[in-house]
């Protein structure tokens, strides 16, 4: 074996490494509110990422019903409610979304993390961007929370939203 073989392989092993540290990070936290109503339904929510002419550029989650109701209506009928974003990319969707599709969410925070590289994500041009988040409930509201960002990011931000009924906070956090 030659000499130089075994002081390359940490190196190599290093570039390998390298390249990982370097990818973006979203992190995304969605507040479901508590709502006083006599019939509460968890609400349908999707979450995506918009360039600034409000076009789709990812989609990140969408949470719904995936079960057949007792009278056999399917849960991705009312994803229609989610109305910016199933005009936008929902319909042109096969459902369940893979790595996007989840069951509804109960009250509280939920969180989502993305990082470059990796599905749902994947790889993000350089630019000015949106997550936007919507909600539909039954028998409830409908509200749509835009947080501007831009990418990459060069130092950690984090961006703030507050939604007024079907939302709570949203909190974006960015990590270059």
């Amino acid at each position: 074996m030659r000499k130089w073989v075994p002081a390359l392989i940490p190196t190599l092993i290093a570039g390998l490494f390298a390249n990982q540290s370097t990818a973006g990070e979203i992190n995304i936290k969605v507040t479901i509110p508590q709502i006083n109503t006599a019939e509460y339904h968890r609400p349908y929510v999707a979450v995506w990422i918009e360039k600034p002419d409000q076009s789709v550029q990812k989609n990140l989650a969408a949470w719904y019903s995936q079960k057949k109701a007792a009278n056999g209506d399917e849960g991705n009928k009312w994803l229609k409610d989610l109305r910016q974003w199933w005009r936008k990319s929902g319909r042109e969707q096969p459902l369940p979304i893979d790595g996007v599709s989840g069951a509804t969410r109960p009250v509280g925070e939920q969180s989502l993390s993305f990082t470059e590289g990796k599905e749902p994500l994947g790889t993000l041009p350089a630019g000015q961007y949106n997550i936007a988040v919507e909600a539909a409930r039954e028998k409830g509201g409908r509200e749509i929370i835009r947080v501007p960002f831009n990418w990459p990011v060069q130092k950690a931000e984090q961006a703030k939203a507050a939604g007024q009924h079907e939302l709570g906070d949203i909190i974006v956090d960015l990590k270059p």
